[in-house]
């Protein structure tokens, strides 16, 4: 019988999966490489288990609310775009019930972690919340609305600084501003796949409102990125292992010009789901930094 009772759920466990991109794991990458690097800065090496456990669920959860959220305000556009027509919600397969209800349950989850913090972290959840929720309208309304996305993609940084200390020193605001450029660059990449789409469905984008300026701006902000992150983080002599990671970025940045400057949806959807890479660099040099001081 239980064997029987799971060979009847496991369609919609595939489904609820399928709504949070399990098996796209890219896109909680990209929020989690950041928030743990902010988290090892202002711990000043490891910052515990507690903490960690704590910042890598609630980054996972949170981003599987945030799918749940952009597939009920998108459903009516994306069966018009090729790359989401199948997706649950917008396919029938999941109702909007349904979805807001999974989105719900995990924004909770995240937030009864966040509990066990401290105040100051509790109070940045909120305004984090806020632009979870605005995200999936700001393509309604901004020309740019990656930008919006960078400030929600960039939020764990601040409370990553509140968690571990108790305030958030300006130090963070250099990370964040960095990490709003990295945004910009990977979420323009993602909207060059679906540009001639969007142009259809007169949505607004950053690869739309950027034309043929697209791939160069791609590039700068890549370039803003390494600079903010340097000039955060070289005070604080990290070493030489450090370098050695903003170098390899650097490479990255060379590489992924290389996929995106045809602008073909094959080339750009590549370079997209490639940028966690440039993420984990940063972390991985950050963190083997304090480990052999």
């Amino acid at each position: 019988m239980p064997c029987a009772a799971c060979h009847r759920l496991a369609p919609y466990l595939y489904r609820y999966l399928d709504l949070i991109r399990w098996s796209r794991p890219a896109g909680w990458l990209l929020l989690l490489w950041p928030t743990l690097a902010a988290l090892w800065v202002a711990a000043d090496g490891f910052p515990g288990w507690h903490l960690l456990a704590v910042f890598t669920l609630g980054t996972v959860l949170m981003r599987s609310a945030g799918c749940c959220i952009n597939d009920v305000a998108d459903r009516e556009f994306d069966r018009h775009v090729k790359r989401t027509v199948n997706r649950p919600v917008t396919s029938g397969r999941i109702s909007v019930k349904e979805a807001l209800a999974v989105g719900a349950v995990l924004a909770l989850a995240a937030f009864g972690l966040v509990l066990t913090t401290n105040a100051l972290t509790i109070a940045w959840a909120f305004p984090a919340l806020a632009v979870t929720l605005f995200y999936p309208y700001a393509k309604r309304f901004f020309s740019m609305p990656q930008a919006v996305l960078g400030v929600a993609f960039s939020l764990g940084i601040p409370m990553a600084f509140a968690a571990v200390r108790g305030q958030v020193p300006w130090l963070a605001l250099w990370l964040v501003l960095g990490n709003l450029f990295w945004v910009l660059a990977y979420d323009t990449e993602y909207a060059m796949v679906d540009r001639d789409d969007d142009l259809k469905l007169g949505m607004k984008t950053s690869a739309i409102t950027l034309g043929r300026l697209d791939v160069a701006a791609i590039v700068l902000f890549y370039l803003l990125l390494v600079a903010f992150w340097a000039v955060a983080l070289i005070p604080l002599a990290l070493g030489a292992i450090f370098y050695v990671a903003l170098a390899l970025v650097l490479a990255q940045v060379v590489w992924h010009w290389w996929l995106i400057r045809g602008r073909t949806r094959e080339g750009c959807f590549k370079a997209f789901r490639e940028n966690h890479w440039i993420g984990f660099t940063l972390f991985a040099g950050i963190a083997l930094s304090y480990a052999l001081r």
